[in-house]
Parts: C-alpha cells; sequence; structure tokens
C-alpha cells in the first residue's frame, strides 16, 4: 500500500506492490533534476514517476500501453480541473442513476455479452454489483463530452476492483471464497470521487508539462523529440508467469478496452513479452540478444531443467522463449531510446530477481546492465531497492535499481 503521507493523486488508482512515490524522489533528487527538465517514463504504469515529476515542477513524459493505466496516468496528472465543480456534476450522476429503475431493480439483472464474460477470471464479481456497475456505467459513458468524464473512469475502476469485486491481491490476482452477494456500488465511486475532489483541492500550481503517449515502449521512436530527455525513470514487467492483463481484467473489461478475444490478443501484442501468455509465433525480440551468450545459456539451463523434470505442457515449453524474448524487448527498447536521450542522461530501471521459470534463478538487473552496455550506455551502478522471499525456492529476491548514463 502506498503510504499515508504519498496517497495524494497516486491513490486513485494504483496497480498492487508499484514502487513507492519516495523511491522516485530519491533519483530525482540523485539525477540532479530542476524545473527545466524533462523525465521519461516508458513503462509508465499507472503514473507514479510522473505524478512525482509533477509535483516538484519536473516536466514528464509517459509511454504506457495497458489502457487502463494509460488512462489512470492522464488523469492523475491532470490537476486544472475545477474540484467543487466536480463534485456537484458528481452527486448529481449519483443521484440520478441511484432513483433509476434500471438500478434499483431486482429481478432484470443487467450481464455482459457472454463473449466478453468469459474474458473476466470466473466469479471476479457477483451477479447484483455488476448489474449496479453496468447501470452505472451507462450513465458515465452517456456524459462522454463532460470534461469530468475520465475522473468518473478511473473512480470507477478502483471502487469496482476494491470494493465491489470478489478479487483479492497477495501479489497474484485471485477469487475469494466467500462472494459479495451485492454491493452499493454508486456509494463507493462516490467515495473515491470525493477522494480525487479533496487531492485537486490542494494540487500545487505547477508549471510542468505532462504528457502519456498510449503506445508500446519497445519503440518510442514516434513519441519522442531528438535529445530531449534529462532522464528516465521506470519499473518495467519482470520476466515471470505473472500475466499483467489478469491483474486489470475487470476495470478493462468493463470500460469497454476489451470486448473480445480478438481485442485481448491485441492489447497482449503491445506488451514487452514476459509470460508464456502473450508470446506469438511472428515475435522477433530475441534477434536482440542473439550475441549475448549469458541469456542464451540463461535460456538453455531452463530447456535442460524442463527436460530434467519432464515438464511437457505447452506453457512451459516456452520459458526459454520468453528469456530470450524479453530481454530482446528490452534490448529492442534502450536501443530505440538513444537518439531521444540528451548526452549525459541518467537512467533508472527498477527491476527483480525471479525463479518464476522453473526454479532457475534469472538476475534481471545484472542481465539488463549487460545489455545496456552492449548499447553504448555506461553502467553507473546497481543500487538494491528491497529484498523480498520467493514462496516457491525460499530465497530472497533482490528488487534493484540498474543506473545507466546515455554518454551521447
Amino acid at each position: 500500500m502506498v503510504a499515508f503521507e504519498d496517497r495524494a493523486f497516486h491513490a486513485w488508482y494504483r496497480f498492487v506492490l508499484s514502487f513507492p512515490p519516495h523511491l522516485v524522489n530519491e533519483y530525482l533528487e540523485k539525477f540532479g533534476l530542476v524545473a527545466q527538465s524533462t523525465l521519461l517514463d516508458p513503462f509508465c504504469g499507472t503514473g507514479t514517476t510522473i505524478v512525482e515529476a509533477k509535483l516538484n515542477g519536473i516536466n514528464g513524459v509517459g509511454i504506457e500501453a495497458n489502457p487502463v493505466a494509460h488512462l489512470a496516468s492522464v488523469v492523475k496528472t491532470a490537476w486544472e480541473i475545477d474540484p467543487h465543480q466536480l463534485l456537484v456534476q458528481t452527486h448529481h450522476l449519483a443521484t440520478m442513476t441511484a432513483a433509476s429503475k434500471a438500478y434499483q431493480s431486482e429481478t432484470a439483472l443487467r450481464t455482459l455479452p457472454e463473449e466478453t464474460l468469459k474474458l473476466l477470471l470466473q466469479n471476479s464479481i457477483s451477479p447484483r454489483p455488476l448489474h449496479r456497475g453496468l447501470v452505472l456505467l451507462e450513465q458515465i459513458e452517456a456524459q462522454v463530452e463532460s470534461p469530468y468524464f475520465n475522473y468518473w473512469r478511473v473512480a470507477f475502476a478502483k471502487a469496482i476492483v476494491k470494493h465491489c469485486s470478489n478479487l483479492h491481491f497477495g501479489p497474484e490476482v485471485g477469487v475469494k471464497r466467500k462472494k459479495q452477494a451485492d454491493a452499493p456500488v454508486i456509494k463507493y465511486w462516490l467515495a473515491e470521487m470525493v477522494e480525487i475532489a479533496t487531492d485537486l483541492q490542494t494540487a500545487p500550481t505547477s508549471p510542468a508539462q505532462t504528457t502519456i503517449h498510449h503506445a508500446d515502449a519497445r519503440d518510442v521512436a514516434q513519441y519522442l523529440q531528438p535529445e530531449s530527455i534529462d532522464a528516465v525513470f521506470t519499473s518495467p514487467p519482470y520476466p515471470n508467469e505473472k500475466d499483467y492483463t489478469r491483474t486489470t481484467r475487470l476495470e478493462t473489461v468493463l470500460l469497454g478496452f476489451v470486448r473480445n478475444k480478438q481485442d485481448l490478443r491485441h492489447l497482449k501484442k503491445g506488451l514487452l513479452r514476459s509470460n508464456s501468455r502473450n508470446v506469438y509465433a511472428k515475435d522477433q525480440d530475441d534477434v536482440w540478444i542473439q550475441h549475448h551468450a549469458s541469456i542464451l545459456e540463461l535460456a538453455d539451463r531452463i530447456e535442460a531443467r524442463r527436460l530434467e523434470l519432464g515438464k511437457t505442457s505447452g506453457f512451459e515449453k516456452k520459458y526459454p522463449q520468453i528469456t530470450r524474448l524479453y530481454f530482446g524487448g528490452m534490448a529492442r527498447h534502450l536501443a530505440s531510446l538513444r537518439p531521444y536521450l540528451k548526452p549525459g542522461a541518467r537512467l533508472g530501471y527498477v527491476v527483480g530477481d525471479q525463479a518464476s521459470f522453473l526454479q532457475i534463478m534469472i538476475r534481471t538487473g545484472q542481465l539488463l546492465a549487460e545489455i545496456a552496455e552492449g548499447l553504448g550506455y555506461n553502467i553507473e551502478s546497481i543500487d538494491l531497492f528491497r529484498t523480498r522471499r520467493s514462496s516457491r525456492t525460499e530465497q530472497h529476491m533482490r528488487e534493484e535499481v540498474v543506473v545507466l548514463r546515455w554518454p551521447g
């Protein structure tokens, strides 16, 4: 959870296990960024880095492929709205929706099309909260021209998952044993909107400009200007069996970003390859590491371990390929970034050791540093951020900040 003193803006919507805002501040200071600087987060997530940049008067640019996270980042860095009018219009919408026959109905419950419903984790939300949520969403979507539209959607995303669903996060997403038969969806949504309005009342007047692109971080060419970036601070996905689209599946589906398997496939194709559920036949990112012996040897060790254990599932057979594609994708990203960095730009990548692939240890930070050095970056340090205990291997896993410098 985010610390109480860091809740403003950040708590509107966050990923589970997002890195804390204070870590961003530590590196803003270490990198010597000032008001005229521009900070890039190419794996922007829900905007932790860009929010902190704006709070410090630093220009921020984000890139994020997940549509819900992109929406959250855009809204969390838009502070120009009138909080009083936001609340007035929110209460009006809440009152109108609560009084509607559709919301009050106890029998004719709305649901999703069968094809769309199959995308959700089974029992991730009970029929009655789903009905109430869909009725509220219909009212929100009727106000698409409102300046408050996206604030309402972000508050809905948080409220429906945190208060109205059967989901739990620990850190993997799962379904609670005890299902929630009903939930006052409007009440929880309204509470989230009050928190947003309260934070906006205290928002500093910041000259900083923020831009969040909905895009794939492996190719930044269309979104940045040459030699425009002073620093990078980011946390890409880790190489493991975590399907990051499952973590946000409920809100992604309800907000209409994904309606069928084709939409989901399109979303996954725009993500860094990090797990066996987003690998495709035409993937070629592994060409970027074809001469990195340490990564190729790691993939070979994973394959040898699979054969030793007699593992034959289609997912497990992909583990060596995922390893090559993941680090190849990171190499592709770092290569594409070079023309847009100012000489002397410093970069921080928060990454973690992993052992999801048949308990073979992947020292992500060390391997990322090797790749970066091969692409012309200087390695300044690999700083320990925190450790965690692996439930599978009982080993202590390092999460680190790989600090690089682009010499120009």
